[in-house]
């Protein structure tokens, strides 16, 4: 797989005023390529590509936290850097890994539903464009704040599923916060449903080569998961983490705390044994890193889609296919690149009326 010096292909150079100035962003962004010929044996089999958008931490502001020109400033920016991507690159699915809403861990029935309806807004695909999404802390509340009805009103929204399985890629969406292995009833149907999805995976791979034990039922594609979730699996800190959207050098050695910035290693080593994924993306931490666990599993973490939480957001384009993928970064132009872009613009116009105006 590419590192993340490899994938950053895409730098946020905007070169010319526009309605949207990251359209010249996104025309530096392609899908990267990946082989389509497997084989099994002797023979060969042409395999279809799947084109995988991937993005985190949107959070849309609230009504407690938000100000109205932060959120108005910041929900346009996201809006228009969205639809100008399905625009221009066109995926298949679009994955958002967690924490949609800033404010959902706490907001009412009324706020939620506004929320929802603006992310709606702002988020719109053609019906032929699938939008995944899984749970985040600020979604619905850290371990200590969860609780039935924040879940199952984030999930009626967006349909969760455990499992996606699309051109024979398996996809399993983790609602991480639910992981906290304590025993409590939203944390032991959270297991209990990764275990079934582990045995349905088990199954297919062993049917495939012949076995009969799983019994009657239709069967998963014969390919590695692709793991989904917000939290990260554990690892210590970001100190091994680099490029330009990595956590700041100051802020990489500070260790991570457990079932708070990153999964328990218990539970990242039941994740890894249960699903046995090819790939994990994450999000929570707002910056990027690429780390490998047991020196083979390349966990990938997706830095904020927002440029509240970021001066150079960006998202991951993945080209998947059943045995393989490859996958590189897409960046949004940098927030300071566009206020003096926009500024710079003001000018021109006000220098430009100024001097029509002493024509006249």
């Amino acid at each position: 797989m590419e590192s993340l010096k490899e994938l950053e292909r895409c730098p946020a150079k905007t070169r010319m005023p526009s309605p949207y100035p990251g359209l010249c962003s996104f025309l530096m962004c392609n899908w990267p390529e990946v082989k389509t010929t497997a084989y099994d044996g002797e023979q060969a089999s042409h395999e279809p590509v799947l084109k995988a958008m991937f993005l985190a931490d949107t959070h849309l502001l609230g009504e407690f936290l938000g100000h109205w020109l932060d959120k108005l400033r910041r929900e346009w920016q996201m809006e228009r850097a969205f639809q100008t991507a399905l625009w221009l690159l066109q995926p298949e699915v679009v994955f958002i890994l967690g924490d949609v809403f800033d404010e959902g861990k706490w907001s009412t029935p009324e706020a939620w539903a506004d929320d929802v309806e603006r992310f709606q807004k702002m988020f719109r695909h053609p019906s032929h464009v699938q939008l995944k999404v899984v749970a985040g802390n600020h979604d619905i509340g850290f371990h200590y704040e969860m609780n039935t009805y924040k879940v199952e009103r984030f999930e009626k929204v967006f349909s969760s599923e455990r499992l996606f399985s699309w051109k024979g890629i398996n996809f399993v969406m983790v609602n991480s916060v639910a992981l906290n292995g304590d025993g409590c009833g939203i944390c032991s149907e959270a297991e209990a449903e990764l275990i079934e999805v582990s045995h349905r995976l088990n199954c297919s791979r062993e049917q495939a080569h012949g076995s009969r034990r799983c019994g009657p039922g239709p069967l998963l594609p014969v390919s590695a998961p692709v793991l989904l979730q917000h939290y990260p699996l554990y690892r210590r800190s970001d100190a091994n983490c680099s490029g330009d959207d990595a956590a700041p050098p100051e802020e990489r050695d500070i260790p991570f705390k457990e079932n708070y910035d990153v999964l328990s290693r218990e539970a990242s080593q039941k994740l890894l044994w249960w699903l046995q994924p090819r790939l994990v993306l994450s999000g929570h931490t707002h910056s990027a890193c690429e780390v490998h666990h047991g020196g083979r599993v390349p966990e990938l973490s997706v830095p904020s889609f927002s440029w509240r939480n970021r001066n150079n957001p960006s998202f991951i384009m993945g080209s998947i296919t059943p045995t393989d993928y490859a996958l590189s970064k897409c960046y949004l132009p940098r927030e300071d690149v566009v206020l003096v872009i926009y500024c710079g613009a003001e000018s021109l116009f006000y220098s430009a009326f100024s001097s029509l105006e002493l024509k006249m």
